[in-house]
């Protein structure tokens, strides 16, 4: 009976660890025993803003603000993921008919596609960007 049970424990522990057997790529064990770091996708291309901005302009803003004098600025790398941010500024009129003036937006592309707008904030870059009318 003692004999049954040191086996089986000699399996469980034997088992647990097998479990440990591959170290991450940053352990402090031979390279051979590391796993391989996941390969990062190639980073995409810039992507032409003022072409995008032109062909989703609906996406960027609402067909009733009828935006006028469309202005794009260069794009830059997304920091929290694999695509692109744009600034994009036009003249905009409010749902009753007044001028809201220049509104700036920051775009996100991914993909090809403005997937994201929002309203540009004093933190951003907007403010320092250069314009190309489109």
């Amino acid at each position: 009976m003692l004999r049954i049970i040191a086996h089986t424990a000699l399996v469980i522990g034997a088992l647990g660890l097998s479990a440990c057997g591959f170290a991450d790529s940053r352990a402090p064990v031979p390279e051979f025993m590391r796993m391989k770091e996941a390969e990062q996708p190639p980073p995409e291309p810039p992507p032409d803003v003022k072409r995008l901005v032109r062909e989703q302009i609906d996406v960027v803003f609402l067909a009733t603000s009828y935006p006028r004098e469309v202005h794009v600025a260069p794009p830059h790398r997304e920091v929290r993921g694999p695509g692109w941010t744009a600034c994009v500024r036009a003249q905009l009129t409010s749902a009753t008919g007044t001028s809201l003036g220049a509104q700036t937006y920051v775009v996100t592309i991914n993909g090809g596609k403005v997937v994201d707008r929002r309203r540009a904030e004093a933190d951003d870059v907007c403010g320092t960007e250069s314009y190309e009318r489109i």
